[in-house]
């Protein structure tokens, strides 16, 4: 049973009806993240400090929508290892601890030492060279199994790209992105 004093147990999102959309409360969201993280920073033993804040957008104002946890600390790397399996792990967990809806999991993320960052720009760079590979080649080329999050990014990365379509096969966590080279007629 939730306890209404301080809110655990609610879900930190409402969903529009009407719409059908999903919102984020982002004090409620917050408020429970920082009651997983003490726990699990805690019974994990590791060196690590996070903060978890509102990104500004890129006029500099506040994004009323995202949060995001960045940790730093002694056990940053351990964070990291294996492709930041742990990180992305407690994010994982951090969406059910908060009973996150789907379409919002894009809304919470965790980051350490400007991972996130640097993986966006490796999946760019990897989309064009794979790309550029199928046009010269003519080619299929397939990536490694990723998350949906990945797959979506180098989608986008490649929605324009002159010669190349992409998509998306397999099933659960052996689903990897496809780039097939465009037919002309």
């Amino acid at each position: 049973m939730p306890d209404e004093r301080t809110g655990a147990g609610k879900r930190p999102f409402t969903r529009d009806h009407a719409q059908g959309d999903a919102r984020l409360d982002r004090e409620r969201a917050i408020a429970e993240l920082q009651r997983y993280l003490d726990l699990a920073v805690r019974e994990m033993g590791l060196e690590i400090a996070y903060e978890i804040s509102t990104p500004a957008t890129v006029d500099g104002t506040a994004d009323d929508k995202d949060v995001l946890v960045a940790f730093q600390g002694a056990d940053q790397d351990f964070l990291l290892e294996h492709n930041a399996e742990l990180l992305l792990a407690l994010e994982h967990v951090g969406h059910r601890w908060l009973h996150l809806d789907p379409r919002l999991h894009d809304r919470v993320r965790f980051d350490c030492g400007e991972y996130r960052a640097q993986r966006l720009e490796e999946l760019k760079l990897s989309a064009r060279v794979a790309a550029q590979r199928v046009r010269e080649t003519g080619q299929v080329f397939r990536f490694n199994p990723m998350s949906p999050r990945e797959r979506r990014l180098i989608h986008l990365e490649l929605s324009g790209a002159q010669g190349v379509r992409t998509m998306s096969e397999g099933v659960g966590d052996r689903r990897q992105l496809v780039v097939y080279p465009v037919v002309k007629k």
